[in-house]
């Protein structure tokens, strides 16, 4: 025979105030897990859920991002006219653009320095990535201009990023005359025209190539052709893959982060549950030598207290998601280990990190309450009816 539910309840309304401390304890210490697990989900997502399937980028092999990639100018071009998987147009041009990157250091509006990605692209990027990149204040940059865009992220962020305002690299000065948006990290970016961009960032030579391939064409067999090609060598894979690829350090160092943070505040938090249900086990001693000498099980006393410790648990959860659900949307900026540059992205907290978090709550709540629990049912019954 089971206690009561209600018995356990009335229980932790009585020791409001011991229940309410524990309550608290277990919520802030899940309110900061699920915080970093929402920070960490904020940044893979914004490069996960970006990338596309359908566009296809050319990097050099054995090269990790496109900063270590390198194509020579006219190996790039022979790629991108005689490759015949690549799509073509209504005029029969390549739906292949080649790109130039570098991370170059800027100031931040409030104050510091930080890396920010700068991009050379030629007019057929935007045909390529179509919708994904949408002016939205001003106007596009001219080819062959001294000229840029803006992600729109970087407006309110880094300084001389207003429309208007004046890029200096190295010696050239780019007047931003756009800003655009975009779903992924291009937001976080500046970008110019391929050619003026090379010489003003000195860097002669192409990164990457994106490209649109043929219906019906195996990427895989096409990066294993790419690969042994005597000529013009170079790694295929999907936009998706490469964004996802470029998740891994960053995302590990936050996971981690809330790995160790768990166990150093879940710890406290247990002992704060079990000094809880310790002090609510004492002063009902007398309760538990009656329940036992009434017909209950040892057993069903341990379930009756573990109960209450899930409930603390599960009501901490609560209290932690609470706390975290302002932060959802709040725009943040953190640098991606993988290359380097600051990216700026928003908190999102998923329905995984609320499961998550109430998930941890709960396994606290009974870790803290599962030794007193069983204290409190090997109590002798006589013993603990003398007691008061």
């Amino acid at each position: 025979m089971l206690i009561p539910i209600r018995y356990n309840l009335r229980s932790l309304f009585v020791r409001r105030a011991s229940t309410m401390l524990t309550v608290l304890g277990i919520g802030a210490t899940v309110a900061v897990i699920a915080g970093i697990l929402s920070l960490q989900q904020g940044f893979q997502t914004l490069f996960t859920d970006a990338g596309r399937d359908d566009l296809y980028l050319l990097l050099r092999p054995g090269s990790t991002n496109e900063g270590d990639s390198i194509f020579r100018r006219d190996k790039a071009q022979r790629i991108i006219k005689t490759l015949p998987e690549i799509r073509t147009n209504e005029q029969g041009r390549p739906l292949a653009s080649m790109e130039c990157y570098l991370a170059v250091r800027r100031f931040r509006v409030d104050g510091g320095e930080t890396n920010v990605p700068v991009r050379g692209v030629e007019p057929m990027s935007f045909h390529i990535y179509g919708e994904d990149v949408r002016i939205i204040e001003g106007r596009n940059f001219q080819p062959g201009a001294d000229e840029a865009i803006v992600g729109a992220k970087l407006v309110d962020r880094i300084e001389g990023c207003r429309l208007g305002d004046v890029i200096l690299l190295n010696t050239t000065p780019l007047r931003v005359v756009g800003v655009f948006a975009s779903e992924g990290p291009f937001e976080s970016e500046i970008w110019g025209d391929l050619d003026r961009m090379q010489a003003a960032l000195e860097r002669p030579f192409p990164n990457r190539i994106v490209a649109l391939l043929r219906e019906g064409v195996d990427p895989v067999a096409l990066d294993e052709r790419l690969r042994d090609d005597k000529e013009a060598p170079a790694k295929l894979l999907s936009e998706r893959a490469y964004l996802a690829a470029q998740t891994s350090a960053l995302s590990t160092t936050l996971l981690g982060l809330g790995f160790f943070l768990a166990i150093v505040m879940g710890t406290a938090a247990v002992f704060t549950a079990t000094n809880t249900m310790i002090a609510a086990i004492a002063a009902r001693t007398h309760e538990i030598g009656i329940l036992l000498a009434s017909g209950f099980q040892p057993f069903p006393i341990f379930l009756g207290f573990l109960f209450e410790a899930f409930v603390l648990g599960l009501m901490g959860g609560v209290v932690g998601c609470l706390m975290t659900l302002p932060l959802n949307g709040i725009q943040t900026g953190a640098t991606n280990f993988n290359t380097f540059t600051e990216v700026a992205f928003a908190f999102r907290v998923t329905p995984a990190v609320l499961v998550t978090a109430v998930v941890f709550a709960i396994v606290l709540g009974l870790l803290g309450g599962a030794i007193p629990a069983w204290r409190a049912a090997r109590l002798a019954p006589v013993v603990a009816m003398r007691r008061h």
